[in-house]
């Protein structure tokens, strides 16, 4: 067993017990009461998941096992040269709860490495798709075909011991994660670069050498994907491809399935495809202006109008933050130091300073701010990157670090199967006439 794998045993003993000890003493206890309009909104901001791998506040934003994002740049380990994160650590960091050594980041990149290798079937799978298929559906598809490697899936059907399902699931999750960087340049190479592939190079930590089988070796570039799989890694439990990760992993579905499954949740326009629609949004105002960098009254004219179409404004406002979205912050930082002179860097600046505004005062909108999406795609054509239908591939491949992180940890817990209670419209009708009373079970 390796090391990082004893000690990440070592720490899920240690929390189990006292998972078990709250539940004894504490487990009637409520967290949070329901209204009917949460029961029919989305059960937004309902209390009822656990996922030890980071925390979302309104007002402070997210934390990675107590660390906010501008911390994780300072104390991650980087690479040599870099001044960004290295996406491993906070794989490691999510992982065992503790910041971690360059020789842990090192090992961890190196065990990524050797577990690399993708069957030539995966790639099959994908070539039996039109190339006019969306990356998404491409990526669920690679991932799905990759789920024959599951060593949870063979060991479940040979028969083994429950206190063991947390060892084959901490297995197929660093085989996931090892395999996806070459999965999705594959798709990106065949579907944008005429089935001209790249092969891995070993001597490359695990966002720079998907940077390079992408077809990118600018230095900035590599950094910015080290930032990138950082800064979307995790969100807590509650979004699309978080809680669909760990729904159909409660079922003791393995790592593939349930990744596949939250992949698709990632694929849909409220979730991950918003960072398509914010470029498409820049790109279609610019050319309705003329081209160049719009005034903030030019820019302010065609949000009005985007509002008056019965549209949003893609990129503004967060399910649960109530300020400027820290992962923005960090790409606006990002972007001033690499590439502070791009006309369309300048023009997500200039949104900025407009939209909260006109949001704020239409006084519906409870957050005006920018989220992560709001960015990003500019850094990424400043690269060359765009092909902004990939952006959510991007998005999938970083999200795995948490949502896989995760799955090790329901294991370890031995979480229940999630099965939460559902009633018809006519019982709450009923219920709100005080003609039936809520259940406890």
């Amino acid at each position: 067993m390796s090391y990082i794998k004893e000690k990440f045993k070592a720490k899920a003993d240690e929390l189990g017990a006292e998972v078990k000890d709250l539940l004894k003493n504490h487990g009637t206890k409520k967290l949070d009461d329901v209204t009917v309009a949460q029961a029919y909104q989305g059960m937004r901001g309902i209390t009822g998941l656990v996922t030890e791998t980071s925390l979302l506040d309104a007002n402070e934003g997210i934390r990675f096992r107590g660390y906010s994002i501008p911390e994780l740049r300072e104390h991650l380990p980087k690479a040599p040269g870099g001044a960004e994160p290295l996406p491993e650590g906070l794989f490691y960091l999510m992982l065992i709860g503790e910041l971690p050594t360059e020789a842990d980041v090192q090992n961890l990149s190196s065990v990524l490495g050797r577990r690399s290798h993708v069957p030539n079937h995966v790639f099959d799978a994908v070539n039996a798709l039109p190339l006019n298929a969306h990356p998404m559906t491409m990526f669920t598809v690679a991932v799905m075909a990759l789920q024959t490697e599951s060593v949870f899936a063979k060991a479940y059907a040979e028969g083994m011991n429950k206190k063991d399902y947390w060892s084959y699931m901490y297995e197929d999750t660093l085989n996931l994660i090892a395999r996806l960087p070459r999965v999705a340049a594959y798709i990106y190479r065949r579907k944008y670069k005429n089935d001209q592939h790249i092969q891995p190079d070993g001597m490359l930590d695990w966002a720079a050498n998907f940077a390079h089988m992408l077809g990118y070796e600018d230095e900035g570039f590599k950094e910015l994907m080290r930032l990138y799989m950082v800064i979307h890694a995790d969100h807590e439990g509650g979004n699309v491809s978080a809680h669909t990760t760990h729904l159909v992993g409660s079922a003791l579905s393995d790592a593939y399935l349930s990744f596949a499954a939250g992949m698709n949740g990632l694929a849909g326009p409220l979730h991950g495809l918003a960072n398509q629609e914010v470029i498409k949004w820049i790109l279609d105002m610019r050319e309705e202006l003329g081209g160049g960098v719009p005034s903030k009254e030019q820019i302010a004219a065609f949000v009005k109008k985007t509002l008056a179409e019965g549209k949003v404004v893609p990129g503004y406002g967060h399910a649960v933050l109530r300020k400027t979205d820290p992962r923005f912050t960090a790409q606006q930082e990002f972007a001033k130091k690499h590439l502070a002179n791009d006309e369309l860097v300048q023009i997500v600046w200039s949104v900025y300073e407009t939209v909260p505004g006109i949001l704020g005062d239409l006084g519906k909108v409870k957050n005006p701010w920018p989220n992560v999406d709001a960015h990003s795609g500019a850094l990424l054509l400043h690269y060359g990157l765009k092909e902004y239908e990939f952006y959510t591939v991007l998005f999938g491949v970083s999200r795995a670090l948490g949502v896989l992180a995760s799955l090790c940890w329901d294991r370890a817990l031995g979480l229940s199967l999630e099965r939460p209670k559902s009633v018809t419209t006519e019982w709450m009708k009923q219920f709100v006439e005080g003609k039936v009373e809520a259940s406890a079970d």
